[in-house]
């Protein structure tokens, strides 16, 4: 059988996002934000929206989306895309608005804008990236970093008694009202990537349906750079730590519902249905 043969559209098993450049990526080698620039260009490509996306990014790792994923991109000041967000989503009701953001910007900076504009119930849909660190700026500690994780600036440890304590961001934000999904997950497995293209999906379809609310999807990722470690390495350190800290990837639905609390964690329950998952 010739090349020819086997190379045709119906036998095609996987092709890269039509949304996807060329563009060789700056991530250092095992970074998170790769798998998930590619789960956001399918899921605009597969939900037919290419043509009414807009992205919103702020300062750090995150604001080069824009050199690889083919949709229409706005800048906005550092820790400010959710307030960007309102405007564009509100002047412009039928299109995608959603921002890409790390955690050195949405839970420190931005801490104020994510929060407010959660709780209006923007119909906006937040990739929340948090990699317990500021990966740009040379490894840092940020809101994020675990008690004890080593970092630039807590060469020794983060020490609670002198930095406070590590900022669960997405747990403060599923007690708002304004929320409609809520949902951490992961990229460091095949299955996980798999289960964050969902949550994706899912946050974006809300943003598209006229029912407002406000959607995150916090991406529990690595930084192999920042913590000084192989991708390898780095992925298991997140398994052990982060994971075990963060404790369950929670969904969240608003609507009529019963109340539920696990671990600390208020789940919405809505038509009888429960999702509650362990992050690993």
């Amino acid at each position: 059988m010739a090349i020819e043969d086997i190379i045709k559209p119906e036998n095609l098993v996987y092709k890269k996002p039509d949304i996807m450049n060329d563009n060789s990526m700056h991530y250092c080698p095992g970074c998170s934000h790769g798998v998930i620039h590619k789960l956001i260009a399918e899921v605009i490509e597969e939900m037919g929206l290419v043509e009414n996306a807009i992205g919103i990014t702020p300062v750090g790792c995150a604001v080069f989306a824009y050199n690889y994923i083919d949709i229409d991109w706005e800048e906005a000041a550092h820790g400010r895309a959710p307030a960007m967000a309102t405007a564009i989503k509100r002047l412009r009701p039928n299109k995608l608005v959603f921002t890409y953001q790390g955690d050195g910007d949405l839970a420190a900076i931005g801490t104020a804008e994510t929060i407010h504009a959660c709780n209006r119930g923007e119909s906006i849909a937040i990739i929340f990236v948090n990699n317990g660190i500021y990966g740009m700026t040379g490894g840092q500690m940020a809101p994020t970093t675990l008690e004890g994780m080593k970092t630039a600036t807590c060469p020794y440890g983060r020490d609670v008694k002198l930095n406070g304590y590590p900022l669960k961001i997405t747990n403060l934000l599923k007690e708002l009202e304004g929320m409609r999904y809520v949902t951490r997950q992961s990229v460091h497995t095949a299955a996980a990537v798999r289960k964050t293209k969902k949550a994706i999906r899912k946050a974006f379809e809300n943003c598209m349906d006229g029912k407002g609310g406000a959607n995150i999807v916090e991406v529990v990722s690595t930084c192999a750079s920042g913590w000084k470690m192989t991708p390898e390495k780095a992925n298991k350190w997140m398994e052990e730590n982060m994971a075990s800290f963060l404790w369950v990837k929670f969904l969240l639905t608003k609507g009529l519902c019963r109340e539920k609390r696990y671990h600390g964690c208020r789940l919405m329950v809505r038509n009888n249905v429960v999702e509650l998952q362990m992050l690993l």
